[in-house]
């Protein structure tokens, strides 16, 4: 049986601040990336390494991924959730700055509140849950509000494909959480997600027709590698046994802490703009998100 906490201990916590800063600088990283490495293709290299180097993590360890164990179905629906959302991300940033990228991408957990009470009764919102649902979703707008002020060519698509990667992002938790992934091993329920990426994102940058190669700067292989080594397979390897052991409902609003390194880092490295709409989003999702993870 899986041993499962109710509360978030403090190597939780450090697992889960680590992730979220590296996931706020991991928008940078792909941001800067494509302009050498078309999206796609990135994606790929990304993804590939990812997988290899997660079979030789289970191979080492003696993790069994190929058992029959009930979980192939959900695992590849997992996959294809995910894979729709990594494309949407890379796709997206082509469109939109990192940091406005970043906020509708974490969108995710209340997508996943709005949704889990469906399947599981206990978890149905109450009033000021409902309260800091509304919340969110208008600091959202909040922040659409920039671009519908001064839209930018594609700006609005980037910010829509980016709201569309959170609920992506949200779905594929549902999926994990509802099915017999819940119980899986971290690295299987990570592997559907890689392996079935890692053959979708090619197809897409083929009909996308990017150009493959791999003669890229010195920057744009320390880019892929990072979000290969720390992105794809350990933060993700992370997260994955972090939903396997604690409650997602205690998990899902440090995310949030994801946007806020990401804005930090787009303005330092990037030099985006801190806009007056970008930081009342940032606070009214936190506060909404806060609100939302209230209990009693």
């Amino acid at each position: 049986m899986t041993d499962r906490k109710d509360h978030l201990d403090t190597r939780a916590l450090l697992i889960l601040v680590a992730c979220c800063a590296f996931w706020g600088l991991q928008q940078i990283l792909i941001k800067t990336t494509v302009a050498e490495v078309p999206p796609m293709w990135q994606a790929t290299l990304r993804m590939v390494g990812a997988t290899v180097l997660l079979l030789l993590w289970c191979a080492v360890r003696g993790v069994a991924l190929f058992r029959r164990d009930g979980t192939l179905a959900a695992g590849l629906l997992a996959g294809l959730l995910f894979s729709g959302e990594f494309i949407c991300i890379y796709l997206g940033l082509q469109l939109t700055t990192a940091s406005r990228l970043t906020v509708f991408l974490y969108t995710s957990p209340f997508f996943v509140a709005l949704l889990l009470p469906r399947m599981v009764p206990a978890e149905r919102l109450r009033g000021v849950q409902w309260i800091g649902l509304a919340l969110a979703f208008a600091a959202v707008v909040v922040a659409f509000s920039e671009s519908l002020g001064h839209a930018q060519p594609g700006q609005l698509r980037g910010d829509a494909l980016a709201l569309l990667a959170g609920l992506l992002w949200g779905l594929t938790t549902l999926v994990i959480r509802s099915s017999r992934l819940a119980t899986a091993s971290a690295e299987k329920t990570l592997f559907y997600q890689l392996a079935v990426t890692a053959v979708v994102v090619p197809v897409a940058s083929l009909v996308r027709g990017e150009t493959w190669g791999l003669g890229y700067s010195a920057y744009a292989w320390s880019s892929i590698a990072a979000q290969t080594f720390i992105g794809a397979f350990a933060s993700y390897l992370a997260w994955m046994w972090l939903l396997r052991h604690y409650p997602a409902t205690r998990i899902s609003p440090f995310t949030f802490l994801t946007p806020l390194f990401a804005l930090l880092f787009g303005v330092l490295l990037l030099r985006e703009p801190l806009t007056a709409q970008l930081v009342a989003a940032l606070a009214g999702v936190s506060v909404g998100l806060v609100l939302l993870n209230r209990r009693g």
